[in-house]
């Protein structure tokens, strides 16, 4: 069993990891900002860009359904580098493609190891952190996705405008060579998931989790909760600028406010999960993302500071049941299969990011003025997948709870 942190170690460790995810969430979020310039430098048209943008994501679930075959067979810290290593120069040769083919195949490399880091990191969370602050550190580790919202993505297009679209590549992929040096010198070595058992095929690890119901229920709250926000997310700046009125300039402060509240939120999100209990919050929290889901699709002409308040409610409470749903989903893993299983929870994430995207472009249509017909059938269909996954929820057993000492938090 691993020695415990001393809180001063349990803060670098989880910098770390936020410091990785932070690099590849900024890595996949930067696309979509760099369509008009991509668009532009390559002459595509936007089957062929929607394609760039699609290679990521089902590169990244295949990915992850491999890595279950085998994450659970080696030791955690040097698995998550040699992969981040991997993701670095991957990302680097997109921003040496000379061509629309070679960036496309550098962006699916990027999704392959992208998919994997992902599952490792939240594995290295629930190897390492008792079950009692497990939510809180969700939250720490999900302020990469606040940061790369409010910094990231707003430093990277400023790049891109006075240096050309690569530059955003080559500053992530020097943010690897740095976070892979802090990392070989903050992340502890974890192997007591190794087991010293021979396996017959590479399958039996995977085959071990999907046997597992439990595991099955914890794989479908995760997708659910991935598909409700991303029916919404991806065409949420197009809906902003066609039919709420937003000017193109204006768009960046939508980043800006929501990144920053969530920067602020995610931490209290998750101290409060933790002492109140996951379940409850998530509920709670789930329950109140109906509100914004449901705005963020229906409203028609606002003036920007009306707008930034309803999309920054909806950055904060989407985005914030993530944390503490993480947190369950992560406790509902064996310890000993938890990497299979967190490859296979990231697999139905990069499926279902895929298929709500997928279906809200069937589902909605632009018409001759640039508006977007058909937006608030989107919101309905992320609010019953939200719905759905409150209810679900407390079917989920979460094995560390069973573990956890007398007066830890409630479920």
């Amino acid at each position: 069993m691993q020695s415990p942190l001393t809180a001063k170690r349990e803060n670098y460790l989880l910098l770390t990891l936020a410091g990785i995810q932070f690099s590849h969430i900024l890595d996949f979020m930067i696309m979509m900002p760099l369509g008009p310039i991509l668009m532009s430098s390559f002459g595509m048209g936007t089957h062929e860009f929607g394609l760039l943008v699609a290679s990521y994501s089902f590169s990244a679930a295949l990915s992850g359904l491999l890595a279950a075959t085998f994450v659970d067979r080696f030791e955690r810290k040097r698995l998550l580098l040699t992969v981040f290593a991997l993701f670095g120069l991957a990302t680097l040769a997109c921003g040496l493609a000379p061509g629309y083919a070679t960036l496309l195949v550098a962006r699916g490399m990027a999704g392959v190891f992208g998919g994997i880091m992902g599952a490792m990191v939240q594995t290295i969370v629930g190897d390492v952190i008792p079950f009692e602050r497990r939510a809180r550190a969700s939250g720490v580790v999900s302020t990469a996705f606040s940061l790369s919202t409010v910094a990231g993505v707003p430093l990277s297009l400023w790049l891109a405008n006075h240096f050309g679209w690569r530059a955003p590549f080559m500053l992530i992929a020097g943010m690897v060579v740095l976070f892979v040096i802090i990392g070989l010198r903050i992340l502890p070595e974890l192997r007591q998931h190794i087991s010293g058992d021979k396996r017959a095929h590479p399958f039996v690890a995977m085959f071990a989790v999907l046997r597992d119901a439990n595991h099955l229920r914890a794989l479908l709250l995760s997708a659910l909760l991935i598909f409700s926000g991303f029916t919404v997310i991806p065409y949420l700046t197009l809906y902003a600028v066609g039919n709420v009125a937003i000017p193109l300039h204006d768009i960046p402060f939508i980043y800006l406010a929501g990144g920053a509240a969530t920067l602020i939120t995610a931490r209290r999100i998750g101290h409060w999960a933790d002492l109140r209990g996951k379940v409850r919050v998530y509920r709670l929290v789930a329950s109140a993302a109906l509100l914004p889901l449901f705005v963020v699709t229906q409203i028609k002409i606002a003036p920007l500071w009306l707008w930034l308040i309803f999309t920054t409610t909806f950055f904060i409470l989407v985005s914030g049941r993530m944390i503490p749903a993480m947190a369950i989903v992560t406790s509902a893993a064996q310890p000993r299969l938890r990497g299979t299983f967190m490859s296979l929870n990231a697999t139905m994430q990069s499926f279902a990011m895929g298929l709500a995207t997928t279906l809200t472009g069937f589902i909605i249509t632009q018409n001759s003025a640039g508006q977007i017909v058909g937006y608030e059938k989107a919101g309905y269909v992320a609010m019953t997948a939200n719905v759905l996954a409150i209810m679900f929820v407390a079917r989920i057993v979460m094995h560390d709870q069973r573990a956890s000492t007398p007066g830890a938090a409630p479920i």
